[in-house]
């Protein structure tokens, strides 16, 4: 592993460990040429996955992407950061394990709606807004009308 200080090419492993449900093995290395210390993260990854975006572009799927979108979502929400974390792992082996090489933009935002509505609803529609692209207030009430949050949202008044 490459030193992210000094660019050595070699690094020696001080400590590894399992990490996030046992989806990962986190490594505490070292590197001999400048003393400094830094961790890696080293995860299962069944195959290379392509995402097919809405305008016919290919994208390599980031792993880093999907947990940016789902902490704008999910920012100053009491969730804990470990069950974030399994979520995205969550969504990130069901992708994986779809079989497919390239998969729609559409089935990453429907399993991560689906995640996020049982885990958060305030987060599942923030992630909607913008992932269903509302122009006006009157979509966002329909939205919500269909997926029966403002129900809640009116007997809490």
């Amino acid at each position: 592993m490459r030193c992210p200080f000094c660019g050595h090419a070699e690094s020696q492993v001080k400590d590894s460990r399992p990490s996030e449900d046992g989806a990962a093995i986190r490594r505490r290395r070292l590197c001999p040429e400048c003393g400094g210390r830094f961790t890696t993260f080293e995860r299962v990854q069944l195959r290379e996955l392509t995402i097919l975006k809405r305008s016919g572009r290919r994208t390599p799927f980031e792993r880093d992407k999907l947990a940016r979108s789902i902490a704008i979502a999910t920012r100053k929400r009491p969730i804990e950061p470990e069950r974030i974390e399994r979520m995205i792992s969550l969504i990130a082996r069901q992708l994986e394990s779809m079989g497919e090489t390239e998969l729609a933009s559409s089935v990453v935002g429907e399993l991560v709606m689906k995640q996020l509505k049982s885990l958060d609803d305030v987060a599942y529609v923030r992630y909607a807004s913008v992932y269903r692209d509302f122009r006006e207030a009157g979509e966002f009430a329909t939205f919500l009308g269909e997926e029966g949050l403002s129900e809640a949202s009116e007997d809490e008044r």
